[in-house]
């Protein structure tokens, strides 16, 4: 298959070695599990369970709130103890709303728990109301309720979906392990998703330093016809879903547009075993593969792991710290979320916990821009960071957006190269950050405003009212006054 070139990218020292030669190891039961209400992008999910509550394996704990939003579910069978505030799986450390789990060591499934008997003969509407249902999310990270994707077909002519196994950045292997211990799985999710969207051409693109999951995947997919599997150069950040379908259909994503614009649909590859443990056996996403590692753990793993899980837990299965780590990262080095502790619980779109040492961490001190460009280069958006944080440390951050700070996808291939050791993505995360919270307030704004005038039009229209009743009421006085004199007139009039 031919391959379509995309500009910039990096070549980081991938470091996989550490946890690709371990098969994945399930993680025991912890004494307690941390389930947060948000899990995914969209609105919050609203308790349906309460203190006390007995609950079963793959149950439902908290409903989704609107389109954009995902159920939780008991990852196993216990004892609810609370539902209040615990630690976020996110940098700034805040508590977010959670519910605590005691496992009572049955593992005991729930009745609801019951898989299709001919997957394959569901409609599209069936397979996307049950991935719903089972509350997947994308689980490359993003979280981002799959089955909403799923539905893309009503609004856009769709022809080509996208599996990405490229999994291209540094340490993680779930993904990796995942497609060669579970292929057939990973298929039968894939082609169960291609129904669900109505396609007939499915591409699953995996990165050449992952020759034992190419060979696996391409052993399952000979049966099917419609389904390819493609080897992609190993470069950072192939993964990205724009620049992945780029390289395979040769179509840019248009700017701040989907790649569903260009009838294509993207989805991870540990999303689509999910998609089949969903439909096939009937499992809500209440687990997940995440890799353990970073030289400052003792053994690095891939790890089988109920949703809910503390991180430290991961780490003691691991063999603890070998050292202190200097870094704690979710996710990978380029793009993943710095955490404030190894409390914070295991989520839906957990693929990693790097805990990374001195020696792993560039932390050079920053010196000024040498305006090398070597920023510039490497950009797979086709960018210019030097000039876009120039703007925005001037303060001018509208200027940024017109130099295409909307287009930037936060890849750090910018920040891994500068030699100048310039956080760029912050900036650029930071400037983001803040034209959002401008735009909030400017719709608060608005929203004040017509609210006031609302108001101010529904007072003037009560006055209004008031002032037309009271002239009826003054009208229908002065009509009685007149009958009224008119009567006593023809009454004197009739007494003489």
């Amino acid at each position: 298959m031919k391959l379509f070139r995309i500009r910039g990218g990096v070549h980081p020292d991938d470091r996989k070695q550490l946890s690709a030669e371990h098969p994945i190891e399930n993680l025991p039961l912890p004494p307690l599990l941390h389930i947060p209400l948000q899990q995914h992008i969209g609105a919050q999910a609203t308790p349906v369970v309460t203190r006390g509550q007995l609950v079963r394996k793959g149950e439902l704990l908290a409903r989704s709130q609107g389109i954009i939003s995902a159920p939780v579910h008991a990852p196993t069978s216990g004892r609810i103890m609370g539902i209040g505030g615990y630690p976020a799986h996110h940098a700034s450390g805040l508590s977010v709303r959670t519910l605590t789990l005691k496992p009572d060591g049955h593992d005991e499934w729930h009745d609801s728990c019951v898989g299709a008997a001919a997957p394959f003969s569901l409609s599209p509407e069936e397979i996307s109301t049950r991935v719903a249902d089972a509350g997947i999310v994308g689980m490359g990270g993003a979280g981002f309720p799959s089955s909403v994707k799923l539905n893309l077909r009503h609004r856009y002519a769709l022809h080509t979906l996208v599996i990405n196994g490229a999994e291209c950045e540094p340490y993680l292997t779930c993904d990796d392990r995942l497609m060669q211990e579970r292929p057939d799985d990973v298929r039968d999710g894939v082609m169960l998703m291609a129904r669900a969207l109505g396609v007939r051409r499915v591409l699953f693109a995996i990165e050449n330093n992952k020759p034992a999951a190419l060979a696996a995947m391409r052993e399952s997919a000979k049966a099917q016809a419609d389904l390819q599997i493609v080897g992609l150069p190993t470069r950072y950040p192939m993964g990205s879903a724009n620049h992945l379908v780029q390289t395979l259909v040769g179509k840019e994503t248009p700017a701040r547009g989907l790649t569903a614009d260009i009838g294509v649909v993207v989805h991870n590859a540990a999303t689509a075993a999910a998609v089949n443990d969903a439909i096939r056996h009937g499992r809500p996403l209440i687990s997940r593969i995440v890799t353990v590692t970073g030289r400052a753990i003792r053994r690095p793993r891939n790890l089988h792991v109920l949703i809910g899980t503390p991180m430290d837990y991961l780490v003691e299965y691991c063999g603890g710290f070998l050292e202190e780590p200097v870094r704690l990262i979710s996710g990978g080095p380029m793009m993943g979320q710095p955490l404030p502790s190894t409390r914070v619980p295991v989520v839906k779109g957990s693929n990693g916990l790097l805990a990374l040492s001195a020696s792993e961490v560039n932390d050079g001190a920053e010196m000024p821009c040498i305006r090398c460009g070597i920023c510039v280069r490497v950009c797979p958006c086709g960018l210019v960071p030097l000039s876009m944080v120039a703007t925005i440390r001037a303060g001018r951050l509208e200027s940024s957006v017109r130099l295409g700070l909307l287009d930037c996808i936060g890849c750090g291939s910018c920040a891994y190269a500068c030699p100048s050791h310039i956080p760029l993505v912050q900036h650029f995360n930071y400037a983001k950050g803040e034209l959002a919270a401008q735009q909030r307030a400017q719709h608060k704004q608005g929203e004040i405003k017509r609210l006031i005038e609302a108001r101010t039009a529904r007072m003037e229209a009560i006055k209004r009212a008031k002032q037309e009743a009271m002239r009826r009421r003054k009208a229908e006085m002065d009509g009685k006054k007149a009958e009224n004199a008119d009567r006593r007139a023809e009454t004197a009039e009739a007494s003489r």
